[in-house]
């Protein structure tokens, strides 16, 4: 009796590629889906079905992402893979911010395809948000809060659901609302984008550190994340102050109340006792006004 001949149990590169955890698209150069992974169906919402043979950017594509995606097919034409973050959209209309790498497939130097691997950002970074010991805050274009790491509530005691969906900016103190606007608009190639300000924490305001990070490529999508910490510089000088503010207050009362017991030694001292009575009145009169006018807390 013949040997039965061996069944090939090896994955179809379809199979390997549906397999795969992140959304995986193949298209042709013109943009034809020609490949839709299970995991693109539920990024995206199109089952592959109705997405294969549509155009990618009908699928995924929102307009404020047109002119990357322009890029992205630039950068493969002269043979180089792209990968970044930018907005992306769902079957129902909801943007998203992905996680894109896209890589062309050639053949004698010539592109006939393209393939991409993406996954929902949020997801892929907000493990380690939640794990660091800052405050991390993600703002949209509109500097609006879109995601809030559990640290908000241990460090300032911003609950995380009063927080999302809220500008940033109604937490921070008027006077530096400017400030953080310009830290949020400077240009990461030209300056160090921390910045020290005061933010609401139980009915008080407090100075924090806050480092600005872009985290998305698309200019047309400047979502941003802000990592919050408590400023231990500003916050020892901000004791200082308030020491000395007391201390101010209290020499200023001790003062005053030598003054009087002067003026009322004065009214019972003989004339040369006061003569040197009045010398030291004098010398605590100025005192009081050296520390009204020159040494405020």
């Amino acid at each position: 009796m013949e040997k039965a001949e061996a069944r090939d149990v090896r994955p179809s590169a379809d199979e390997l590629l549906g397999a795969v955890g992140h959304a995986v698209i193949a298209t042709d150069p013109q943009g034809t889906v020609t490949f839709w992974n299970e995991a693109a169906e539920q990024l995206y919402g199109w089952p592959a079905e109705e997405a294969v043979g549509r155009d990618i950017a009908e699928v995924t594509v929102p307009e404020v992402s047109q002119r990357v995606a322009a890029e992205i097919m630039a950068a493969l034409r002269e043979g180089r893979a792209w990968s970044g973050g930018f907005p992306v959209r769902r079957r129902g209309g909801e943007i998203l911010h992905a996680l894109v790498t896209d890589s062309g497939v050639y053949r004698d130097g010539e592109l006939i395809g393209i393939v991409g691997a993406s996954l929902n950002l949020g997801d892929a970074v907000r493990h380690l948000m939640e794990r660091s010991s800052d405050a991390a805050v993600l703002v949209d274009e509109h500097h609006v809060v879109s995601y809030a790491s559990p640290a908000v509530a241990n460090l300032f005691g911003w609950p995380v659901d009063a927080v999302v969906g809220a500008p940033l900016a109604d937490r921070i103190h008027p006077d530096d609302r400017q400030s953080f606007d310009e830290l949020l608009e400077a240009d990461p190639t030209r300056a160090e984008r921390v910045g020290e300000l005061r933010v609401r924490t139980d009915g008080a305001w407090s100075w924090v550190e806050v480092a600005v990070t872009d985290l998305y490529s698309s200019p047309e999508s400047p979502s941003r994340v802000c990592n919050i910490r408590r400023s231990e510089r500003l916050a020892r000088i901000e004791e200082r102050e308030r020491l000395l503010e007391a201390v101010h207050s209290q020499v200023l009362q001790d003062l005053f109340a030598a003054a009087l017991e002067l003026d009322r030694a004065l009214t019972r001292a003989a004339p040369p006792i006061a003569a040197r009575i009045d010398v030291a009145r004098d010398a605590v009169g100025r005192a009081m006004e050296t520390l009204r006018d020159v040494v405020r807390p």
